[in-house]
């Protein structure tokens, strides 16, 4: 198999959802894309038959609508259905072990479930943004959290495959900063947004883009798993094109 192929069948599994930690295996394999056996399964086998999802997603400190959409699920404000982001929002970095993340008292994320999730961004471009940028964080340093991912993806037909594709183990050592953004498109109750982001262990360094499909659903952003691949990873020569953030970590 091709270099490229190897790249696109690992980077686009769905157990990237709860295993970003691909980004840390690849900065220390010395950015080598041959992790193509990493997890038992490929993208075709793991999605090409999923069941419907049952489950509900559950945020353990408010009591989301019981219909897609809907208020936001902790009473956040400021609601935005069309608009972009030609400017980056104002951001306060946080850290989940060694990763810096984006976080706001407008933009979210709002709560932390007892799982140690965050949760609750606001229904407007910034807060996908937010939730993307989250969504990264979170995945690259708990990739088997499975709580997380629970809440994190939305009722569809590709729901019960992506939690239960294989988890990619992380790797300790490896620091992951969130450098930029594109948002691709944003429709109200979708939006699609690119997030530039930067790792480094051992030495080597790579940027990387890692792309999500959302939908508000239960007064949240959600990934949007009405299609097989709701996120997708590739490593990128440089932030060319992304709007950038003014601080990180």
């Amino acid at each position: 198999m091709a270099e490229d192929e190897n790249e696109q069948s690992t980077f686009t599994r769905p157990g990237f959802i709860a295993g970003a930690g691909l980004v840390a295996v690849l900065v220390i394999a010395g950015i080598v894309l041959t992790v193509v056996n990493v997890v038992g399964s490929n993208n075709d086998d793991t999605a090409s038959t999923p069941a419907p999802g049952s489950s509900a997603s559950a945020a353990p400190t408010a009591t989301p609508t019981a219909a897609a959409g809907g208020e936001s699920v902790c009473g956040l404000g400021g609601e935005e259905l069309s608009g972009t982001l030609t400017t980056a929002p104002d951001a306060e970095w946080q850290y989940q072990t060694t990763s810096a993340y984006p976080s706001s008292s407008e933009f979210g994320p709002i709560e932390t479930a007892p799982a140690g999730y965050r949760f609750c961004f606001q229904h407007s471009p910034s807060g996908a943004l937010f939730a993307a940028s989250n969504a990264v964080v979170q995945a690259f340093d708990n990739p088997g959290d499975t709580a997380w991912a629970d809440y994190f993806l939305s009722e569809g037909t590709y729901r019960e495959a992506l939690l239960t594709a294989p988890a990619d183990e992380g790797a300790a050592s490896a620091r992951l900063n969130i450098v930029g953004y594109r948002l691709l498109s944003y429709e109200g109750e979708t939006a699609r947004v690119d997030v530039a982001l930067r790792g480094s262990a051992q030495g080597e360094t790579v940027t990387a883009s890692a792309v999500y499909d959302l939908v508000w659903e239960a007064g949240d952003w959600k990934a949007d798993t009405s299609v097989a691949e709701p996120f997708s990873f590739a490593v990128i020569p440089d932030t060319s094109g992304y709007t950038l953030f003014t601080a990180g970590g």
